[in-house]
């Protein structure tokens, strides 16, 4: 992309500079027509060819400046895609897994069919409940997306005939992962169901030059312990030691040393 770019540029400084010279050959012959007479009907025919080429040359000036800007549009447009991904994919993994507990933080779009009113997106509380009017609030974290079909079902009877509830974890921002060391993008990626240690790694920009492959690590808190579970890159993309490549879960840290 970089090369592409530079060659753009190149190509709009050609443009413009082969401009400015048409431009002043035309100016050098008027004024050498004016001076010398008996030469003006060859000069004048070297004026009408230059003429003639101009717009060309003002042409391609215009379609060189033209060029970055649809470049750069496009990739913007690609990087916002790239960041998009992520969160769209974690979504639809937890829509179509009936065993994926809600968390603090996932975003939920509940659905009450033909009641516009009480349906809603929003994000579940730092206290694991959400508000829904005529309910007011309504634990959700710890329940699985059915279960809290049911509980706000059962929640709406009262006040609607036989409520049709559908829950759907639109964004998974409870359950994270955390990347640290040498790699080019470090930081916190929300966990899918099934991540393992290879695909999490996959998320986070390929490693530095100084990256030890061969030593990373998964750092977990179990019972109150922390525990660290060996990772060798190498042997895992060899097909070796596939043992390693565990599944993660919230809260584990991968470090690259």
């Amino acid at each position: 992309m970089k090369l592409v770019v530079e060659g753009v540029k190149t190509t709009q400084w050609d443009s413009w500079y082969t401009a400015q010279i048409a431009r002043a050959q035309v100016n050098e012959i008027e004024q050498s027509s004016r001076l010398l007479p008996g030469r003006s009907r060859g000069l004048r025919k070297r004026v009408s060819l230059w003429t003639a080429l101009l717009p060309l040359f003002l042409w391609s000036v215009a379609f060189a400046q033209q060029i970055p800007d649809k470049t750069q549009m496009a990739s913007k447009a690609l990087m916002a895609s790239a960041n998009k991904n992520g969160s769209e994919e974690a979504g639809n993994k937890a829509a179509v897994d009936p065993t994926y507990v809600i968390g603090p933080q996932d975003v939920l779009d509940i659905s009450v069919w033909k009641e516009p009113e009480v349906s809603r997106v929003l994000p579940v509380r730092p206290d694991g409940k959400i508000s829904l009017p005529l309910l007011r609030d309504v634990q959700a974290a710890g329940l699985t997306p059915s279960q809290l079909e049911a509980r706000i079902t059962e929640g709406l009877t009262g006040f609607i005939t036989a409520p049709d509830v559908t829950v759907i974890v639109t964004a998974i921002n409870s359950r994270r992962i955390y990347i640290v060391g040498e790699m080019t993008r470090p930081g916190a990626y929300p966990l899918l169901p099934g991540m393992t240690v290879l695909q999490a790694l996959s998320n986070a920009g390929g490693f530095t030059q100084f990256a030890n492959t061969k030593n990373i690590y998964v750092l977990r808190e179990e019972n109150g312990k922390q525990m660290k579970y060996p990772f060798n890159f190498k042997d895992v993309v060899k097909g070796k030691k596939s043992e390693q490549n565990i599944n993660l879960k919230s809260g584990d840290t991968i470090v690259i040393p």
